[in-house]
């Protein structure tokens, strides 16, 4: 049967779950609106990313969806998505259940990507890129399938993945800001990271950094981090203070919508390879990012905003969640490494920064 992208009135796109690759994500679910400029287009996605979606001008609405346990909870929220009666669902994740449900939904159209024992779920089963089809960076991972499955013929430009709604991200984290009783500038923190301990720096070193940038700035440090790095964060919050720079520890004190908002005020972020990393790159935040165990080549920042900050080591990347030996790829990074790539960066991203800051 002939698939006529341009024809498709409902679309529901099955968005991924984790919040870097979500980021990742977002120059595809742009082309699909592109393709489709009429379409009444919602996403489906965990609640835990949901609000990165709160100013994307490309989609109508955003579904929540649970992660449920059953399978008769599944086919409760897909008895919900097939009273939305969509044509198409586009599947960014590659889970099984992702089909699944998109097949108890009974959506005509189910494209994704052959992986995970989900093909006979599918009715366009996509064959997955080989290495060196497509240029490394996830994000062209998800515009492929689009392109495979005959939705557009070329990349759109995506270099800088950029959120939108900038500008008034930057004022409302800037009045919470005052509200805590920060006047200046900020400099945000993330040392956390989802997957392992791998791809953690020292905290230690991030309190060394972000103190010796902090006082460059005469900004104050913004720790942020979940709940559960709640312990570390405040490590690395009390070493800022021992070296005479304010520091707020947030972990587990924002929503997701409150810490876009909060980081997007911020003069520069210091961070892991970690989903707080893509947000602070996507919202125009000049950028420093550590890497070792993971590829930043792969999963890095994008834009001309962004730094990576890795030393060599024979063994990285090597993308395991616990280094089994010394975690020689991140105790070869110092701090002050660190903190020349991040004073550089901000000297000359001034203007670029300031430019962003006000379009």
């Amino acid at each position: 049967m002939d698939f006529n992208p341009a024809a498709l009135e409902r679309i529901s796109i099955r968005v991924t779950n984790w919040l870097g690759d979500a980021v990742m994500s977002l120059p595809a679910i742009r082309a699909i609106r592109q393709v489709c400029p009429r379409a009444e287009i919602a996403l489906v996605a965990r609640p835990s990313v949901a609000a990165l979606y709160a100013r994307e001008s490309s989609i109508n609405r955003v579904i929540p969806c649970p992660s449920p346990k059953t399978l008769g909870e599944r086919r409760a929220f897909a008895a919900r998505l097939r009273e939305r009666h969509f044509d198409a669902v586009f599947l960014l994740p590659n889970s099984f259940d992702a089909a699944l449900t998109a097949w108890l939904a009974r959506i005509p159209e189910r494209i994704g990507y052959a992986r995970d024992g989900r093909s006979w779920l599918l009715t366009r089963a996509i064959r997955r890129p080989e290495p060196g089809d497509i240029p490394r960076h996830e994000r062209f991972y998800y515009l492929e399938l689009l392109r495979r499955a005959g939705l557009i013929e070329h990349f759109p430009e995506s270099s800088a993945i950029r959120l939108e709604g900038i500008p008034a991200a930057r004022e409302a984290g800037a009045a919470r800001l005052r509200e805590l009783g920060v006047d200046g500038a900020g400099v945000g923190v993330s040392p956390g990271a989802a997957y392992g301990d791998a791809k953690r720096w020292l905290p230690e070193r991030f309190a060394e950094s972000a103190c010796a940038v902090a006082k460059a700035l005469g900004a104050t440090v913004l720790v942020f981090g979940s709940a559960a790095e709640r312990e570390l964060c405040e490590a690395v919050a009390a070493g800022v203070r021992g070296g005479g720079v304010d520091a707020r520890n947030l972990a587990g004190a924002t929503t997701l919508g409150e810490f876009i908002d909060l980081a997007a005020a911020c003069r520069l972020y210091l961070t892991n390879d970690s989903g707080a990393m893509h947000v602070a790159s996507a919202l125009g935040v000049p950028t420093v990012a550590v890497f070792g165990a993971t590829d930043d080549v792969t999963t890095g920042p994008t834009g001309p905003l962004a730094r990576v900050v890795r030393e060599h080591a024979e063994c990285s990347p090597c993308l395991l969640r616990n280094c089994p030996i010394d975690h020689r790829c991140m105790t070869r990074v110092t701090p002050e490494r660190v903190v020349a790539v991040s004073l550089e960066l901000i000297d000359t991203t001034d203007e670029t920064w300031i430019h962003e800051a006000k379009s």
